[in-house]
């Protein structure tokens, strides 16, 4: 799997998702780190939709570092995040409950 088929990826399970009961602005930034694959993107609830973008997102609630396969199992509910972040497949610096608010917006 590529950078760009990750990024594409994450922004089709975000396509359409329901983000109005965010309040203001939650975004998180997704250093993604593995074999062969490294890049930066961002996930953005804002005005009731959720925008994913391949650029940093300086002004975050959080940066999580994770392997490509690893976002993917989160995403699709196959791992659970809390799970993931104490086993050290995931690294959060910043809020855990932005990033947590991002990834149940995932499983609608």
């Amino acid at each position: 799997m590529t950078y760009e088929q990750v990024v594409a990826k994450v922004k089709a399970k975000y396509e359409g998702v329901d983000a109005s009961s965010v309040n203001g602005v939650v975004a998180i930034q997704v250093n993604l780190v593995g074999k062969n694959i490294e890049g930066v993107f961002y996930i953005e609830a804002k005005d009731g939709r959720v925008n994913v973008e391949p650029y940093d997102y300086h002004d975050n609630k959080a940066v999580v570092t994770v392997a490509p396969t690893n976002l993917m199992k989160i995403l699709d509910g196959k791992t659970d995040p809390v799970i993931a972040y104490t086993t050290g497949k995931v690294s959060i610096s910043g809020d855990p409950g932005a990033v947590l608010a991002l990834v149940k917006l995932a499983k609608k």
